[in-house]
C-alpha cells in the first residue's frame, strides 16, 4: 500500500484559539501582539482587522493610527502551542499517526485509513468541515509524501488530493516557498528569476547545489518522493489497534456495546492467528464534541476470548457519558503476550492458574475492584524479610526458590516494620508486654530469637533478632529487636518493631 499523508494547515491559529476562547471577540477587529525592542508589535490579527490592514509584524503604535477602535491582547506563545497540541489529539479519530508541524500545522499519516470515511475525497471533506465547525480555519491537501501535502496546503488549493504514484502533478506550478526552505534562499531564487519550482527541477543538482546548498535538494527530493521523510507522531502507534467510525452518532449504551463487540471480533482474531492474546485493552470513544471517554481492562493471562474480554468492559460501559454521540469507536492492546497451543485449549480445563474459569475470575474481580484488589506474591532468594517475597504481575511466571517452611512466617508482612513499646524482664529475653498505636498487649507465649544478619553485600546496617509473641486474646504477632543490648549504661537502649501478623 502506497504512503499517504495529510497536511493540515491553521492560518490563523491564535486568533481562532481566541474566539473559541473568549466568543465575545467574534466578528471584532483584535490583534495579539508582544513586546519588541521596547515597543509592542502585532504577531496576528483577527480577519476582521486583517481586511482593514492589520498584519503582523507592524507596531501596535501605527496600527491603531490606521484603525483607533482595535482591541489589543498580549500574544502568549504557550497558548497557541497547547491549541495545536489539543487539534493533534483530537485529528487521532482519523488517523493513529499524527504529527505536529510547529508552529500551525500538522502532519497526518492516512495511509490505510481513508477507506472508512468512503474514499480521500470524503475523508479530506468530513477532516475539513468538522475543523470549520469547531471554528478553525483550515487547509488540508492530500499527497504521498509530506513535502508534496505540505506544498499544496500552504501554496495550493485547500483540498487538493495528488493521486498515488504522481508527486509531480501540480507540484511543479507553486512557488519555491512551498519547499519548506528559508526566507533567505527563496529571496535569492526570486532574484534569479525562479519564481515556480518548474523553472528549476530539471537543471543539474550539481548547479542547484552549488548555488543554493544542500537544503534546496533535500527538500525537492523529499516533496518528489525521492528520498523518506520521517515524522515523529504525538503517541507512538500501538500495533494492535481497531477502529469503528459512526454513520451516526452513537448515544446508547446499546450501540456502544454492538461497536465494541464488532471491534473485540476484529482485533482478536488478528490476535488469535498470530498466536497471541492481550493483557490490556483500551477503549476510546470519540465524541462529536470534542471530548473522548475511556474505558479499559487488564487480565492475569494473555487471552483473545472474545466474550471472556466484552464481559470485563461490560462492568465499565455504564461509565461511557455519550454526550450528543460518539462518532469514532478506537480499541487497542497496548499489552500482548504470546500464547502456546496448550493456553488456546484451556477454556474447559481445570487446575490451578491453568485454570480458564479462575483466570476469568481473577479478571471479574479486578475489573469490579480495581487492578490494587488482587496480588500474586511469589518468593525470592533473599534472607532479609522485606526481599524474601516479591510481587509479580503475571500468573505464567513461575518461582525461582520454593517457600520457607522450616520457620515461621507472619501471613501479613507490614511493607514497613512499625516501632513499639516493650517491657522485658531481662534485656536478652523476649517482651511480656507491648504498645502499638496506643493499646497495650499482654504476652502468654514466645518463642525465638531467630537472628537475620543484613545482605551486606546489598545493604550495611544492624542485626534483627526475632521472636513470635502470642498475646491474651490469642493473636500472634513477629517482633524483632533491632541491634543488640549494651551492658554500659550509657548506651542507647536498643529500638523494638513490629514487622507481621500470623493467621
Amino acid at each position: 500500500m502506497p504512503d499517504r499523508f495529510a497536511s493540515i494547515w491553521f492560518p490563523n491559529l491564535a486568533t481562532d484559539h481566541q474566539i473559541r476562547v473568549r466568543p465575545e471577540l467574534y466578528g471584532l477587529e483584535f490583534a495579539l501582539a508582544v513586546p519588541e525592542r521596547g515597543r509592542m508589535v502585532v504577531t496576528a490579527s483577527s480577519a476582521e482587522a486583517k481586511a482593514l490592514g492589520i498584519e503582523a509584524g507592524m507596531v501596535v503604535a501605527d496600527a491603531r493610527a490606521i484603525l483607533p477602535s482595535l482591541i489589543v491582547l498580549d500574544d502568549e506563545a504557550e497558548v497557541a502551542r497547547q491549541a495545536l497540541r489539543s487539534l493533534a489529539e483530537w485529528c487521532l479519530r482519523y488517523t493513529p499517526t499524527v504529527a505536529l508541524d510547529t508552529p500551525d500545522g500538522l502532519i497526518l499519516d492516512i495511509t490505510g485509513c481513508a477507506h472508512l470515511w468512503g474514499g480521500e475525497k470524503a475523508y479530506v471533506h468530513d477532516l475539513i468541515a468538522k475543523l470549520h465547525q469547531a471554528g478553525y480555519t483550515a487547509r488540508a491537501a492530500l499527497a504521498g509524501t509530506v513535502g508534496a501535502a505540505w506544498a499544496h496546503a500552504h501554496f495550493g488549493v485547500s483540498g487538493t488530493i495528488v493521486a498515488p504514484g504522481e508527486p509531480h502533478n501540480g507540484l511543479l506550478k507553486l512557488p519555491p516557498a512551498a519547499l519548506r526552505l528559508p526566507p533567505e534562499t527563496v529571496e535569492k531564487m526570486q532574484k534569479l528569476g525562479f519564481y515556480y519550482i518548474g523553472g528549476f527541477v530539471r537543471i543539474p543538482a550539481r548547479m542547484l547545489r552549488r548555488r543554493f546548498g544542500e537544503d534546496l535538494m533535500e527538500k525537492l527530493n523529499k516533496a518528489l518522493g525521492y528520498a523518506h521523510e520521517f515524522i515523529e507522531p504525538i503517541r507512538q502507534t500501538t500495533p494492535y489497534q481497531e477502529r469503528l467510525p459512526c454513520l451516526e452518532p452513537i448515544v446508547t449504551a446499546t450501540g456502544i456495546e454492538i461497536a465494541l463487540q464488532k471491534l473485540l471480533e476484529t482485533l482478536c482474531g488478528r490476535l488469535a492467528k498470530e498466536g497471541k492474546g492481550l493483557r490490556k485493552s483500551v477503549l476510546r470513544c470519540y465524541r462529536v464534541d470534542g471530548q473522548v471517554q475511556r474505558i479499559d481492562i487488564v487480565t492475569n493471562r494473555a487471552s483473545h476470548h472474545v466474550k471472556h474480554l466484552f464481559r470485563l468492559f461490560e462492568l465499565k460501559i455504564k461509565t461511557i457519558a455519550p454526550g450528543f454521540g460518539i462518532e469514532l469507536f478506537l480499541l487497542e492492546a497496548p499489552e500482548v503476550e504470546d500464547m502456546s497451543v496448550t493456553q488456546e485449549t484451556m477454556w474447559d480445563t481445570t487446575g490451578g492458574f491453568e485454570s480458564a474459569a479462575i483466570t476469568e475470575l481473577l479478571d471479574a474481580v479486578t475489573g469490579r475492584t480495581g487492578t490494587d484488589a488482587v496480588h500474586r506474591y511469589l518468593p525470592d532468594e533473599h534472607h532479609w524479610p522485606e526481599r524474601s517475597v516479591k510481587l509479580v504481575t503475571s500468573l505464567r511466571e513461575q518461582p525461582k526458590t520454593t517457600w520457607r517452611t522450616d520457620r515461621q512466617r507472619p501471613v501479613f508482612l507490614l511493607p514497613k516494620p512499625e516501632i513499639i513499646e516493650v517491657t522485658a524482664p531481662v534485656p536478652d529475653y523476649p517482651p511480656t508486654v507491648f504498645r502499638h498505636k496506643g493499646k497495650v498487649h499482654y504476652i502468654d507465649k514466645s518463642e525465638g530469637p531467630e537472628r537475620i544478619e543484613q545482605e551486606w553485600w546489598l545493604q550495611q546496617g544492624l542485626h534483627r533478632d526475632y521472636y513470635t509473641l502470642e498475646d491474651q486474646d490469642g493473636r500472634r504477632y513477629w517482633v524483632f529487636r533491632l541491634g543488640p543490648y549494651s551492658e554500659e549504661e550509657e548506651a542507647e537502649r536498643p529500638e523494638w518493631f513490629l514487622h507481621g501478623f500470623f493467621a
